[in-house]
């Protein structure tokens, strides 16, 4: 073999290795416009492309972009001598021509594309060394402030040119704590929360960070990187609540009045005000260029609200928030919380509390001693000179048995009785006129006292003992067995002399009560819990006879304020009584015939035996050992028939009055998997339209009964033949429903009874097979058309024809026996009748 025939097999070798095929994926073929893909900074004399010579064309010539890179032998070996650089020129547009042997164009000349793909040979590089920006204090975390920008002369579509930048180092760092944040694909510098929580001019007015980018996406181990610094001025920031505004109620003032201001840090935010509570007015603005103004004058009282002790008005501030937006609209940082405060001026005279304020003193009732206190209202504000009210006594009605017999404090306004006691019967009433007024008002209130007796007199009961009394356990709740009488000599329908019974000894359990007639003192003895003859057959009763008065020193209860009383039980049989009235128990669904489910108890009051049965087993599963209470499965039990199943327990005392009490037994079933999947409904019409443009599907949805997961049931579906497989496919949809498609369009025109295998998933799982019919038909109008076909057992029209006829022909031969024979018997009887006149009966 020839030194040129092994160069040019190794050449064509060389063709098959590298990467400059066609698209066709071939080395060599005839001339046509071709494109070629090479990786840019390959070794040079890289062979591309061997175009093969039609005659009468024996050479090959190469114009265009060659650059000096791109060459053609004569026998159309196309090459590049030279490493491509995709950033001197990403695409070469070649021409190659076919020449014959004058030089003459044969064919051609066709365009030849060479694409210079991208490898990452170039550094990513940043516009700047050093960047210098400035953030506010409590700028919005996450918005940036400024940005850093490199640039990569690789691919941008490719990894080679995607840059990732990233905050390397943060100087000066507290406590570990990132303050800035970096857009790892934009460069966009921002505040963290942190950053914008805790940054301080005060305390570090400047930062630094450095800075990196790397391309590749900052994935690569080998990626290309560049590095600057960023120095960042801190300001203050000025978005600051203004100190609280001091308003005078009540100006007279041109109003709008500006009252204070905010600004945003830098100039266009839109300001707007925000009410924190809802007023029936809000009498506040601000205009664009962050002042606030009040548009009318504001009173004081009819901001704040009332205490509930009556007492003067706490002051209530205005509270609302300012808002600076963005000029579309967003939020530019948190609101800003403005407080307004009404300051007070004297303008409401004191109130009375009421229009006459009564108080009450005993007859016997010490010099000195308090009586009450008079408490009037002003609207002003508190603990201010505008509602410090003071009290003086102006008037005294009767003026006997002297004048100033009361005092009065002339700052609390407490009253008490000032020169000796009074009594009664000189004068049951005073009245008086009492001066109450702050630094610039007066008013007048009045004030009642009425003189009551005291309680030196204790109730004497009319007998000690009121005997004994015989009562039945059943007796009703409520009625009233007994009535008992004390009397007191203090002054009649006062606290001195009204008389509250009570029982100190003989009924720990509070079965009775006592209730006084207001009139009489009478007391009336109520039954007031069931008596019982087990608990307590015998109650022996003291009573007690007190005023809800306290009696004077020196005066105490004795024995005449106390009598007894003897009550005796007795015996009445009553039913058993259960534990509780309902009883309630759980069990699976599954459990075996005989399993003990349940029990429940009861007592009967007299000690008897007890027997217990069941009602309403309607579905017969259940059984009760009468001696235990022990309830037992008698038959397959099933949740989805009922899952709380209720029946009623009978406890019957044996022996005695055989009486019986119920109680409720509720038994829950617990779900097992024991139903198989199935349709949710009957699926009936289901076709597709003959013949079949494409591959069609239908929906259908699967269900069981068993009891589901708050995650609904998980179904799984699939063909139920594999012979079926070729023709027909089922896909799950969620957890309830499917799809079944068609596979192809070749499908004749028939009823197609598709099997479904389903399975629920379940423990154990359980499968259900179901038939979806679907019918292949002609369409008209996108239904399905069936032409009528005779069917066996039904009528032509020619039959019914005939049937019709021959209906009518024996309905006429009927009538006309009928009317025959109707004229023979009436000519029988006219002949019997003139032959014999006496009455005969009618011939059947």
């Amino acid at each position: 073999m020839t030194v040129q025939a092994q160069l040019h097999c190794l050449c064509l070798f060389t063709l098959y290795l590298t990467t400059g095929y066609g698209q066709d994926g071939r080395f060599s073929g005839p001339l046509k416009p071709m494109t070629f893909s090479i990786f840019e900074g390959q070794e040079p004399s890289q062979i591309i492309f061997q175009f093969k010579a039609n005659p009468p064309a024996v050479t090959f010539e190469l114009t265009g972009e060659t650059d000096g890179i791109f060459h053609i032998q004569q026998d159309g070996l196309l090459y590049h001598n030279r490493a491509l650089d995709r950033e001197t020129r990403a695409v070469h547009k070649l021409q190659v021509s076919a020449l014959d042997a004058h030089k003459a164009i044969v064919e051609g000349p066709v365009p030849i594309t060479i694409i210079v793909k991208d490898i990452n040979d170039n550094q990513p590089t940043f516009l700047q060394p050093k960047y210098e920006g400035s953030v506010r204090q409590n700028s919005r975390p996450g918005k940036p402030f400024m940005y850093v920008n490199a640039t990569d002369l690789d691919d941008p579509a490719t990894p080679n040119g995607q840059l990732f930048y990233q905050i390397v180092i943060q100087l000066p760092q507290v406590n570990d704590v990132m303050y800035f944040q970096i857009n790892n694909k934009t460069g966009a510098i921002s505040l963290t929360p942190q950053g914008s929580w805790e940054l301080d001019p005060v305390k570090n007015p400047s930062y630094t960070l450095m800075v990196s980018v790397k391309d590749m996406g900052g994935q690569n181990e080998n990626s290309f990187s560049d590095s600057t610094s960023v120095d960042i001025t801190v300001k203050e920031n000025i978005w600051k609540a203004p100190a609280p505004v001091e308003i005078v109620e009540n100006s007279t003032d041109p109003h709008p009045i500006k009252i204070t201001q905010v600004r945003w840090n830098e100039p266009g935010a839109q300001y707007s005000l925000v009410e924190k509570e809802k007023l029936p007015r809000f009498p506040f603005s601000i205009d664009q260029e962050g002042d606030i103004y009040v548009n009318q004058p504001l009173d004081r009282e009819e901001k704040d609200s009332v205490s509930k002790t009556g007492r003067s008005l706490r002051p209530s501030p205005y509270v609302f928030y300012v808002d600076a937006k963005d000029e579309l609209g967003k939020p530019l940082a948190l609101p800003l919380q403005i407080h307004v405060k009404v300051k007070d001026i004297n303008d409401n005279p004191p109130t009375c509390p009421s229009t006459v304020t009564v108080f009450e003193v005993q007859e016997n009732e010490k010099i000195g001693n308090k009586i009450g206190i008079l408490t009037a209202h002003d609207m002003d504000e508190m603990n201010t000179i505008n509602s410090i009210l003071e009290y003086r006594i102006v008037d005294q009605t009767p003026k006997s048995p002297r004048e100033g017999l009361f005092l009065v404090d002339r700052l609390s306004g407490a009253f008490q009785l000032a020169k000796q006691s009074l009594k009664k019967q000189d004068t049951p009433q005073y009245h008086l006129t009492v001066e109450v007024s702050d630094k610039d008002f007066k008013t007048l209130c009045h004030v009642q006292i009425n003189v009551i007796d005291i309680n030196d007199q204790i109730p004497i009961f009319e007998k000690s003992d009121y005997g004994n009394l015989t009562l039945a356990e059943d007796a009703v709740v409520g009625s009233t067995i007994l009535t008992i009488q004390a009397t007191d000599a203090d002054e009649p329908f006062t606290g001195s002399s009204k008389i509250l019974y009570h029982i100190t000894q003989g009924d720990s359990e509070g079965r009775l009560g006592i209730d006084t007639d207001p009139q009489t003192n009478a007391g009336y003895v109520v039954i007031k819990k069931p008596l019982d003859f087990e608990t307590a057959a015998i109650h022996h009763i003291v009573f007690q006879a007190e005023n809800p008065e306290p009696l004077v020193d020196g005066v105490k209860y004795n024995a005449s304020s106390f009598a007894t009383f003897n009550l005796f039980v007795t015996d009445v049989n009553e039913a058993p009584q259960f534990s509780q009235q309902v009883f309630q128990a759980k069990v699976s669904e599954d459990v075996a015939i005989g399993t003990k489910v349940g029990n429940v108890t009861a007592k009967d009051p007299e000690g008897l035996d007890i027997s217990y049965s069941l009602r309403g087993d309607t579905r017969g599963w259940l059984k009760i050992d009468p001696v235990t209470g022990e309830i037992f499965s008698i038959a397959p039990l099933d949740r989805e028939a009922e899952s709380l199943y209720r029946v009623q327990v009978v406890a019957t005392e044996v022996g005695g009055s055989s009486l019986s009490s119920t109680a409720g037994f509720h038994l829950a079933l617990s779900d097992v998997n024991d139903n198989a999947p199935r349709l949710v409904k009957e699926y009936t019409g289901l076709f597709f339209c003959h013949p079949l443009g494409e591959p069609r599907s239908l929906i259908f949805e699967a269900t069981d009964d068993d009891q589901q997961s708050f995650r609904g049931p998980h179904f799984t579906f699939s063909l139920g033949s594999n012979s079926l497989q070729n023709d027909w496919e089922v896909s799950k949809i969620n957890g309830t429903h499917a799809r079944l498609s068609t596979k192809h369009t070749g499908f004749e025109k028939r009823v197609y009874n598709i099997p479904i295998l389903i399975n629920d998933g379940g423990r154990p799982p359980l499968e259900g097979t179901v038939s979806l019919p679907v019918t292949v038909c002609t369409c008209v109008e996108e239904r399905c058309f069936q032409p009528a076909a005779h069917q066996s057992g039904m009528p032509t029209v020619g039959m019914a024809v005939g049937i019709l006829l021959s209906t009518f022909l024996v309905i006429g031969i009927i009538l006309a026996v009928v009317f025959i024979k109707m004229k023979k018997n009436k000519g029988r009887d006219n002949v019997e009748n003139a032959q014999a006149p006496e009455v005969k009966p009618l011939r059947n």
